[in-house]
């Protein structure tokens, strides 16, 4: 059986702009899995994830003519289904009340004071119960915070590329991260303590 032929992004987005249906369907199948579950992240609901999956991809397919290689096509796909995600949520009752994590952000904030944040072992919560208690955690957060976790925690898109499909500033990303990661390993301390899980 031969193997799979490497995905050149590059040379399919190419064609998929010349119209070849082939390589648009290449770029589905190539992304579907990775937008589906972001949306299932944003917004916590799958009719919601399959909705989200659908536009962008109907939104791909109308406009890829228009991308122009200015990043890369994954950033520009993300940026399109992480649009649709945060209008869908603006357009329904929050489950929880706005938590604070203290506004606004801060530009001032140096790189080196960002290096020095700590990372959440993640690998902690690898368990169903705590995956599931993660995933009301994240349902909570503030959609400027929920978005860049889910893009640079559990997608591990860089900072570089979040801050372009969020199109806020590389410290602006750092910054709602860390208070996004704060919250997150706060609250899931609490429950440890709490439940007694390890």
């Amino acid at each position: 059986m031969d193997p799979k032929p490497p995905f050149d992004e590059e040379k399919i987005v190419a064609r998929a702009q010349q119209g070849d249906r082939q390589a648009l369907a290449q770029l589905v199948i190539e992304y579907r899995s990775r937008i589906y579950h972001l949306g299932l992240r944003l917004t916590g609901n799958e009719q919601d994830a399959e909705d989200i999956l659908q536009e962008a991809f109907l939104i791909m397919v109308k406009k890829i003519h228009q991308f122009k290689g200015d990043s890369s096509f994954y950033t520009w796909l993300y940026r399109i289904a992480v649009n649709i995600g945060l209008r869908k949520l603006k357009s329904k009752p929050r489950k929880y009340q706005h938590i604070s994590l203290d506004d606004p952000d801060m530009e001032h904030i140096s790189t080196a004071e960002t290096a020095e944040w700590p990372d959440f072992d993640y690998s902690q919560i690898s368990q169903k119960p705590f995956r599931k208690k993660l995933d009301q955690l994240i349902e909570k957060l503030p959609d400027i915070y929920r978005a860049v976790f889910i893009l640079r925690d559990l997608h591990e898109i860089s900072t570089e590329d979040t801050s372009k499909i969020l199109q806020i500033t590389p410290s602006n990303t750092k910054i709602r991260l860390m208070r996004a990661r704060n919250f997150l390993k706060e609250e899931l301390e609490k429950i440890i303590a709490k439940e007694g899980l390890t």
